[in-house]
């Protein structure tokens, strides 16, 4: 019951799957379907932080194509349609149902790694070289 009541969890799911940036809650996150702004448009927080990797892809497939298979087996075990009919509803309902959350869960992963200002260990420095140059090179 904690972690439910927990305010930084609720903060964090709030921004994320709204999208919003977890600094202000007010600014986007998102530039496109997927992809991450450059900065927030409210605050100015820079998005560079944010290394999601393949985390929504993941949670998109165990989450949300998973549960759905178990419906579309369901329904081949029950009512036993011809091959056609999964072709036509089952597939496009996996497809729709992993791209429409993979947003949600990207920008999920993004705010939980701001609130929690997770970093891979050991290089902080690395981190902030590659973007002072990355910087340097965008001004020049």
């Amino acid at each position: 019951m904690a972690l439910i009541s927990n305010p930084k969890l609720a903060w964090i799911l709030r921004c994320g799957w709204q999208g919003k940036c977890p600094r202000c809650g007010e600014g986007h996150m998102f530039a496109g379907w997927l992809k991450l702004a450059k900065t927030c448009d409210s605050c100015g927080l820079d998005f560079s932080y944010a290394q999601t990797d393949d985390g929504p892809a993941f949670f998109a497939l165990c989450l949300t194509a998973l549960p759905l298979v178990f419906v579309v087996v369901y329904v081949q075990v029950k009512f036993d349609p011809p091959w056609w009919v999964h072709a036509l509803t089952s597939v496009p309902v996996l497809v729709v149902g992993c791209v429409a959350s993979m947003r949600p869960f990207k920008g999920w992963l993004a705010a939980s790694q701001y609130v929690n200002h997770a970093m891979e260990a050991g290089t902080e420095g690395l981190w902030a070289e590659l973007n002072a140059r990355q910087k340097a090179d965008d001004q020049a």
